[in-house]
């Protein structure tokens, strides 16, 4: 069972948003985000990664969702990892709808390696849930999402942004992710901003604006 962080909304929760953090963070990472965001009636999750040894940072343990080969197109990925970590995540909805959220009021949400995770568990989960938030992130698994993908949620709308000055994961790797999706039916919001591997303000805004629409 992953650790995590839970914020109560001031009024009973009629939402619930899982945010997955990214490679060497922790779910401290986007609590003071989810604070300005400023939604009633939403409970944030941020749960934290395992700590596990990173391939890319010469096996250097940190909390990561799944071990990192490398940052390339053609870079070998941590597929048991990635679907161990799926499971993890689909716990993790499972035990708030146990809570009396139902599946359409839970968004998935995550940044970089986080992000990859939250694509990659929605597109596969047999309910519908409320969206995905997909922020400097790519999409994993790419060859399986054809066959894997699960029709509860072809229509979940999806909120991907990039940093055009991304120098970790290129604005072309996550523009070939895009690409992916559409390609495979998904009506997914492409958005671009001005920044490194991180948030912006412009982007917050963004992001209020997109759950405030598809969690009213």
């Amino acid at each position: 069972m992953l650790e995590k962080i839970t914020l109560e909304p001031q009024a009973l929760a009629t939402a619930s948003i899982i945010w997955l953090h990214g490679l060497g963070a922790d779910g401290h990472d986007f609590v003071p985000i989810a604070e300005e965001l400023g939604l009633l009636q939403v409970r944030y999750i941020f749960p934290h990664a395992p700590v596990r040894p990173i391939s890319l940072n010469n096996g250097y343990p940190m909390r990561g969702w799944y071990d990192i080969f490398g940052l390339g197109l053609d870079s070998q990925q941590d597929e048991a990892g990635i679907r161990a970590m799926q499971s993890e995540i689909e716990t993790l909805v499972q035990d708030e709808i146990a809570r009396g959220i139902p599946a359409e009021r839970i968004l998935l949400a995550g940044f970089s390696q986080g992000g990859a995770m939250a694509l990659q568990t929605a597109l596969r989960y047999p309910h519908k849930l409320a969206g995905v938030l997909a922020l400097s992130t790519y999409l994993p698994l790419k060859p399986t999402l054809a066959t894997e993908k699960h029709a509860a949620n072809q229509a979940t709308p999806i909120f991907m942004a990039h940093g055009t000055d991304d120098s970790v994961i290129l604005p072309a790797t996550a523009a070939i992710s895009r690409d992916v999706l559409r390609d495979n039916g998904y009506a997914l919001e492409w958005h671009t901003y001005d920044m490194p591997h991180s948030v912006c303000a412009e982007e917050i805004d963004d992001i209020r604006q997109f759950l405030q629409r598809v969690l009213s």
